[in-house]
This record gives structure tokens, C-alpha cells and sequence, in this order.
């Protein structure tokens, strides 16, 4: 059987950095921070009272009262990011499109969540009265409730379904949608990820935990990957939609193509529920693995968009990954985290890399990591890390790594379109 070559047309993001795509970009280069002090609720409490929060939002420009009664804020996010990558890739102006080969795949980690808990506390607050559940609670907090939205919207009739796995989700539904164009399942699936977790319940979990960070006085520079002083991630919000379609299927409708999916893999740690093998094992596979799909040497990759998180130990498990990979190659690409500026989008991370991913090679130019202040001994000092500040090179091909909770790891390869 002969595979399809699967290509992008169209993205879209509403982020902590951005409202669209174009502001998402220019905000990566100059090395913008998303992070400030919480402005939702109350912060008194909290171990961290800082995240990423999408910023000069207001709802009911996009959407009218009835339909804010049935959206959480992820699902808003979700049609937002989606409507500004079908009308990018101009995928309704196209004659004869065939919408029973257009599939959604839309994914998120935790769904709505800030009704879920809106609703829990109503419920409890009034006695355990059921009478005080919405009638929208349900479609509201669904994972895959905003696939099946895009689809009514737009009439599209193609495969339909949500992928979880934590914060590889979106990467995860990206490999998932090249596989079925790349069999002739589908012509075009329009793909994202979408996440509303800056929330009171979320930011006290993760908190327990200690997975974020707790720099409140340094709240804008709090997101820290490779620096000797990160003590863990911060929390983002936001969406990202990119459409994929068959390479036959865009030239033929003269779409313009920003880059090629070439390639994907996924695996699992198998090591611990929450931590990363810390020497990297599995993510040294998934990356392999990804090559080898992408049928991309390791010495064609120009840059990676690293998972990254300003954990003390995920960062160092993905750094060893990439040196057993990469080998002498390590030192002559770019590595950077651009988490440090959009802060951990969780559901929407993975989509959101991706899309960062592809402009650096439609714009020959690799986004920062910044936040860096201090040299961590744990990492060999000849990487480039591309800290602080953009550089500006001939990008060809690029990896983008995502891990989530439960030892999900998964990969994707892009390169640059060419005939």
C-alpha cells in the first residue's frame, strides 16, 4: 500500500502570548512572557499564585449569550482556535469539497473543568440539591463534546473522536490524524487541542503536588527550563487547531502548504505514574522511532521544540534522550522550550508546539527559551539551548517532543514541502 503524503494548511491559536496565530508568533520571537500573577480568584491560599492566562479575551465577541450558556471556556477557546485554521487554510472557498471526508479530531486534558467545578460547588452549597445541575453541565465539561461541535458548525461528516493522553494529547491526535490521511481514511481532519485549566481546584492539585512553580515574587520569569534555578512548570491555557490534508488533496485545490507531517511516534515510560524515567529511555525511543516514520535522518533535524516544563527532572531525562539520539548532531541544532513563554498549556501544549514548529520553518527562525539566568552543571554546556533571544537560520526540518503523565511519550517530525 502506498502511503499519502500529509500536509498543513491551516493554523490557528488563541494562547497566553497571542490571540491569533500571527500576534502568537511575533510574541514567541520577541520573547514575550504569558506568565503574571493569577487575576481569576483569589490567590491568598495558594502555594502558586501566578499562571498563563489568555489575555484582552472577551466571549461575547465570538460568540452570543445562548451560546455561552453551553460552552466552558476550553470549548470556546476550541472553536476560536479552529474557525481562525479553516478560514487560514481556506478549506470552505474550496468547490466540490467533500465534507464526508473531513473528520475533527479535538482533544483536551481536562475538558471543562471550570464548570465541573462551578457546578460541584452549587450543588453542595444548596444542600446536595440536584435541582441546582445545569442542564448544560454535561455538554459543557465532555472531552470530546467540542469535535462534535466543529462538526455541526461546519457540516463536517469524516471520522469524529477526542485522544487523551494527558499532555501528549494533541500530539497524540496529530499522529492519529496523519495515519488515517496517510491510508486514504480521510481527505482532511482538522486537528487541536484545548485547555481551561488556570482554575482554583486545578492550581491547588498541581500545587499538592508541587509540580508548579512557586516563584510569586519572579512570576514572569517563574517558567525556567535548563536554568539551574526552575522548581517546576507553569500552568497555561489556550488552543491550538492546525488542518491537515492529503498532499493530493491541497494541490489539488491550490491550498498554500506550510510544511509537511512527516512522520510520528508514540510510546510509554512504563516507570513511574507522574515521573520521567530519568534516563530517558523511552523518550530516546520515541524520538527514534518518529525519524524512522518521518523517514528523516538525524542529521536533517535543525531544531527541536523540547517538551521543556522547568521540572528539575523531566528536563534532564529529555536532554539525556536527545544527546543518546542525536549524538555529535546535539550540538549542531537548535533546542529550545517555548513553555517558558506560553507556560504549560497541558491538552492544547502538544498542538500548540507544533504549529511553533511549523512557522519556524516557514519563517527560517528558532523561538527562544527564555528565563534563563544560571548555568545548571546538569546540562553539557556546548547544546544550544537557544536561550534568551530568537535565532535566525535556515530551518528544513524540526522535531516537536511532548510527555504526560502516566509515561505517554510522543513525537512528530516536520520538514519543509517540496514536491
Amino acid at each position: 500500500m502506498e502511503y499519502k503524503r500529509v500536509v498543513v494548511t491551516g493554523l490557528g491559536t488563541i494562547t497566553p502570548i497571542g490571540n491569533s496565530v500571527s500576534e502568537f508568533w511575533n510574541n514567541l520571537l520577541r520573547g514575550t512572557s504569558g506568565s503574571h500573577l493569577i487575576t481569576r480568584f483569589d490567590t491568598a491560599l495558594f502555594r502558586t499564585k501566578f499562571a498563563c492566562e489568555i489575555k484582552k479575551y472577551h466571549p461575547e465577541d465570538f460568540f452570543d449569550k445562548k451560546e455561552l450558556k453551553k460552552l466552558d471556556p476550553f470549548g470556546q477557546y476550541a472553536f476560536i482556535a479552529a474557525e481562525e485554521a479553516i478560514k487560514n487554510a481556506g478549506l470552505l472557498d474550496s468547490p466540490g469539497l467533500n465534507k464526508k471526508r473531513v473528520g475533527v479530531l479535538f482533544t483536551s486534558g481536562f475538558g471543562g473543568i471550570q464548570t465541573f467545578e462551578q457546578e460541584l460547588f452549587q450543588y453542595f452549597q444548596n444542600g446536595r440539591n440536584p435541582r441546582y445541575f445545569s442542564p448544560f453541565f454535561v455538554p459543557r465539561t465532555l472531552l470530546d463534546i467540542v469535535g462534535g461541535g466543529i462538526s455541526i458548525k461546519y457540516g463536517f461528516k469524516g471520522m469524529n473522536f477526542s485522544v487523551v493522553a494527558a499532555c501528549a494529547s494533541s500530539t497524540n491526535a496529530l499522529i492519529d490524524a496523519l495515519n488515517y490521511i496517510r491510508m486514504g481514511k480521510a481527505d482532511v481532519l482538522i486537528v487541536g487541542g484545548s485547555e481551561a485549566s488556570v482554575t482554583e481546584v486545578s492550581i491547588g492539585a498541581f500545587g499538592a503536588m508541587k509540580a508548579l512553580s512557586e516563584k510569586n515574587e519572579e512570576a514572569a520569569t517563574a517558567s525556567r527550563p535548563y536554568d539551574l534555578n526552575r522548581d517546576g512548570f507553569v500552568m497555561g491555557e489556550g488552543a491550538g487547531c492546525m488542518v491537515l490534508e492529503s498532499e493530493e488533496h491541497a494541490r489539488n485545490r491550490n491550498a498554500y502548504i506550510y510544511a509537511e507531517l512527516a512522520g510520528g511516534a508514540m510510546n510509554a515510560d512504563a516507570y513511574h505514574i507522574t515521573a520521567p524515567n530519568p534516563e530517558g529511555e523511552s523518550v530516546a525511543d520515541v524520538m527514534t522511532d518518529a525519524l524512522l516514520d518521518a523517514a528523516v535522518r538525524k542529521e536533517d533535524i535543525d531544531y527541536i521544540n523540547t517538551h521543556g516544563t522547568s521540572t528539575p527532572l523531566g528536563d534532564i531525562a529529555e536532554v539525556k534522550a536527545i544527546q543518546q539520539v542525536f549524538g555529535e548532531h546535539a550540538y549542531r541544532l537548535n533546542i529550545s522550550a517555548t513553555k517558558s513563554m506560553t507556560g504549560h498549556m497541558m491538552g492544547a501544549a502538544g498542538i500548540i508546539e507544533a504549529i511553533a514548529s511549523v512557522l519556524a520553518i516557514n519563517h527560517d527562525a528558532v523561538p527562544p527559551t527564555i528565563n534563563h539566568f544560571t548555568d545548571d552543571p546538569a546540562f553539557d554546556a556546548k547544546l544550544n539551548f537557544t536561550f534568551n533571544a530568537a535565532q535566525y537560520k535556515k530551518v528544513d526540518a524540526v522535531m516537536s517532543n511532548n510527555f504526560g503523565f502516566g509515561g505517554h511519550n510522543a513525537s512528530v517530525v516536520f520538514k519543509r514541502w517540496s514536491e
